[in-house]
């Protein structure tokens, strides 16, 4: 795991650009712990869902005789009735491809959209390729998000987005960058291949994260990730 000697003494920056995160516990307190990670299905028994699929059945375009050009097919996000369809691949931007301030903050952005569109999916390629093996809370969420996209399975909600990335570029003790992100998740619902659900979790709470990024062979790539709690 990635040190953190460097992360008290960022504290009085953290809480000064995000004062909603100072709690009764007083300042100076930085916990590192499973980040939005806890929306995790710990109550709900994937087993219990069966190998019947749900019947969800993925749009493709039709052959045309002409030079018409094909249509796209649409993007369909899961409900009660199917999984996703038809899901964008989030694209790495221009700008997470320097190693500066922007690229770290482009960058951690692009890490959360692989994180959404697996929860939506449960395609993790991508997002394993930028992601250390050595990120506990990231092996969690990946356990989640294979054992609900399975045997017909799937995942309703839990869309991330970011509305607040700051970094001030900190060079940590192994060299790494620390980001923070305050990420916000759509509440999920776990379906059975049945079509029955099997749990639905409220609306979760915003959380503040400290991202540990390094830069490589001219590549980000996520080292660890813990919440920010004061």
């Amino acid at each position: 795991m990635t040190s953190r000697t460097s992360i008290s003494t960022y504290w009085r920056w953290l809480v000064h650009r995000f004062p909603h995160w100072r709690g009764s516990r007083g300042a100076g307190a930085v916990v590192m712990a499973a980040v939005l990670f806890t929306t995790a299905c710990a109550g709900a028994d994937p087993g219990q869902g069966g190998a019947s699929s749900a019947g969800a059945v993925s749009v493709s375009a039709s052959p045309t005789a002409s030079a018409t050009p094909t249509p796209t097919a649409s993007y369909r996000p899961a409900d009660a009735s199917g999984k996703a369809e038809n899901v964008p691949v989030p694209v790495l931007p221009e700008a997470a491809k320097a190693e500066t301030k922007e690229g770290a903050v482009a960058f951690a952005a692009y890490w959360f959209s692989l994180l959404s569109h697996g929860y939506e999916t449960g395609d993790l390629v991508v997002f394993d390729s930028v992601t250390s093996v050595g990120c506990a809370p990231c092996d969690k969420a990946r356990a989640v998000i294979g054992a609900w996209n399975s045997e017909g399975r799937w995942i309703v909600g839990g869309k991330i987005s970011t509305p607040s990335i700051s970094t001030e570029y900190i060079l940590g003790p192994e060299l790494t960058y620390q980001v923070v992100v305050q990420a916000h998740q759509t509440p999920l619902t776990y379906m059975r291949a049945d079509g029955s659900v099997a749990r639905s979790d409220p609306q979760p709470d915003d959380t503040g994260n400290l991202l540990f990024l390094s830069f490589n062979n001219g590549a980000w790539k996520l080292i660890d990730v813990g919440r920010i709690v004061a």
